[in-house]
């Protein structure tokens, strides 16, 4: 069979995390700054320099941590834009989710039902899944209100046509579903964890950059951002951070086999992209393609993420690991965060050299042109970035 295919079989699994990239890449640069925002507030009022109480961290927190209360209307207005449906309908059910009465009901675990079927008890403000589940109905909705409504009342009717289904199915199904969903996804890494924090940390530190490449870390930034609303911190990502940083070591580490300018200095700029978070160049231009830089990537960073996984760190809000962002892991195991990064770095460095001699058989039998080469230049690949 050939490879066009098998690349042409439908994969479902393929399916659902190009649409929670899709629906997250547009508002990551927003979270994450916000996320840095929240950890500076609470790095500044540990340290004395803030009061709570004081107009400045009062301020700038309600900004910080307005975003994570409020993800739902940001994940609306993105997943309407992903998937076609209109963009106002959408921002009403977040509008219904979060409305102060509801939300105070439910916190008190006050019985409320529809028609007589109860709702059961959900957590709606910093939720991922259940706006997600509406939005993804709504375009199915649309059409046949596009399709059969008079122009005359279609303005206002399709509004009401379109709340008078989506809101009983959020409410009913999936707001409880999506919490059971977000249970089940947190407590399988939590009982991986607390059983053995050290092999949970060795196994997202060796298995976070190959998911990189297809687009599986998404998967993670929900359970992430869920573990933050529900305890208040996480421990997923501070156990990647060292895989990050160990795809710029061996990024580094090549540019030193290379001969050719070109390619030095394409490798040298990627290792430089992962150390601020952004490992995507060094996958896609430099680790992926010689193989092996990958493999000892990946080895550091199950190393780095085992280290990690000894001390229980947290952060505190939702940031991808790399030093512009460590303010957010600010708290228990921070000194060890940091040196986990430092670790896969040097490791990874230390293993692609150990590795010199086949991976620079693999640069003349898979680029030879590019080693003979005097090139001034190269410009990073277009990529899809966090």
């Amino acid at each position: 069979m050939s490879a066009s295919k098998i690349s042409a079989k439908p994969n479902f699994a393929r399916f659902i995390i190009d649409q929670i990239s899709g629906v997250f890449m547009p508002i990551i640069n927003v979270v994450m700054a916000a996320g840095i925002l929240k950890g500076t507030m609470i790095l500044l009022n540990n340290t004395g320099i803030l009061a709570e109480t004081s107009g400045v961290y009062r301020f700038l927190y309600a900004c910080s941590d307005g975003l994570f209360f409020f993800l739902p209307f940001f994940l609306a207005v993105s997943a309407s834009k992903k998937w076609k449906a209109d963009p106002f309908i959408s921002m009403l059910i977040p509008a219904a989710m979060l409305y102060p009465d509801l939300v105070a009901a439910y916190e008190a675990k006050t019985e409320i039902t529809f028609f007589g079927i109860p709702a059961l008890p959900a957590v709606y403000h910093s939720s991922v899944i259940p706006i997600l589940l509406s939005i993804a109905l709504l375009p199915v909705l649309e059409k046949p209100c596009d399709k059969y409504l008079p122009k005359s009342i279609h303005g206002f009717m399709k509004p009401i046509l379109c709340c008078l289904v989506l809101l009983p199915a959020t409410f009913l199904v999936f707001g409880p579903l999506g919490t059971l969903i977000g249970d089940v996804m947190t407590g399988a890494f939590q009982w991986l964890y607390q059983r053995n924090p050290m092999a949970a940390g060795a196994f997202m530190g060796f298995v976070i950059q190959p998911m990189v490449v297809v687009g599986a870390h998404w998967s993670v930034v929900p359970i992430s951002i869920a573990n933050i609303a529900r305890d208040g911190y996480d421990t997923i990502m501070p156990l990647v951070g060292g895989a990050v940083y160990a795809q710029a070591g061996a990024a580094f580490a090549v540019a030193i086999l290379y001969k050719s300018r070109q390619q030095r200095q394409t490798s040298v700029k990627a290792g430089f992209s992962a150390l601020l978070g952004v490992s995507e160049p060094c996958l896609y231009s430099v680790n992926i393609p010689l193989v092996l830089p990958m493999l000892t990537a990946c080895v550091a960073g199950s190393i780095s993420g085992a280290l990690v996984g000894t001390v229980e760190a947290h952060c505190n809000s939702f940031a991808f690991p790399s030093i512009l962002t460590s303010v957010a892991y600010v708290g228990p195991g921070f000194a060890v965060f940091l040196l986990s990064m430092a670790l896969g770095l040097v490791l990874s460095f230390i293993f692609t050299m150990l590795m010199r001699r086949p991976i620079t058989k693999r640069i003349l039998t898979t680029s030879p042109e590019a080693e003979s080469a005097e090139n001034t230049d190269a410009e990073l690949p277009d990529v899809v970035l966090k």
